[in-house]
């Protein structure tokens, strides 16, 4: 399937995606504990194949401030050694283990992109939306579980704050201009993190036990794999993701 034919399904997977990382429907609460023999998850993610040149992204509006460096659809970014970006990689199903931290984040409207492209922010704490670009933007949030935004931010309103209540993967769009898209990753416990530009990823302070360790990718979909954390050592975790 190509990047095109990928973005015909993207939506649906925006819409899913409370079903994927959130925590809709659960029987059960995280429980807060005291982790002194934890053990951590390293890996990598990788594509499967051959990796695809990003498409060029064509200027349509505001070609004055959007128009000044080169863009690309930034949907499947492939790094060395077909390091997958942007892969959030949780254990969505864990029960006990350290504290939620309540750390506001931050996604910059700079270069008419959404930077970063995925982020990620716990529930109830502050999301700031930045406007540095000094034209209109428009934020346009396709939530299903939290209650969706759509706001202009005007050049002179240079900082726009939402929380959110529940788990959920969101797609983020601009109404203003229609390359422009993001994902708000909210979570709910801290078991939670996303892959660099060379797919690396980590996650710490995890209780011993059996787990299942979730890959999802905006394009790519979902994938799961199995693994043990034992006290005071570290799993590696390598996997690969391709077109279905």
């Amino acid at each position: 399937m190509g990047i095109a034919q990928c973005r015909v399904w993207r939506w649906a997977l925006s819409m899913m995606g409370f079903l994927v990382l959130g925590g809709i429907g659960r029987s059960w609460g995280y429980e807060v504990i005291t982790v002194t023999d934890g053990g951590s998850i390293h890996g990598r993610v990788k594509l499967v194949g051959v990796a695809p040149a990003p498409e060029k992204v064509q200027i349509t509006k505001d070609e004055d401030a959007c128009g000044k460096t080169e863009k690309v659809d930034e949907s499947l970014l492939v790094g060395a050694e077909n390091g997958l970006q942007n892969v959030v990689v949780s254990i969505p199903d864990i029960q006990t283990g350290k504290r939620q931290r309540r750390e506001g984040a931050l996604i910059d409207q700079a270069d008419c992109r959404y930077v970063p492209h995925v982020v990620l922010v716990p529930v109830g704490a502050s999301l700031t939306l930045r406007n540095s670009d000094g034209i209109l933007h428009n934020l346009h949030s396709h939530s299903t579980v939290n209650p969706p935004f759509n706001k202009p931010q005007p050049k002179f309103k240079k900082e726009i704050k939402e929380k959110f209540t529940a788990a959920e993967i969101i797609k983020l769009t601009c109404d203003s201009h229609a390359w422009m898209q993001g994902w708000i990753v909210v979570h709910d416990h801290p078991y939670f993190t996303i892959s660099d530009k060379k797919g690396f990823f980590s996650l710490s302070d995890i209780p011993p036990g059996s787990y299942e360790v979730r890959f999802w990718h905006e394009v790519l979909g979902e994938k799961r794999q199995a693994v043990i954390i034992s006290p005071k050592a570290t799993a590696k975790v390598d996997v690969e993701i391709g077109r279905e």
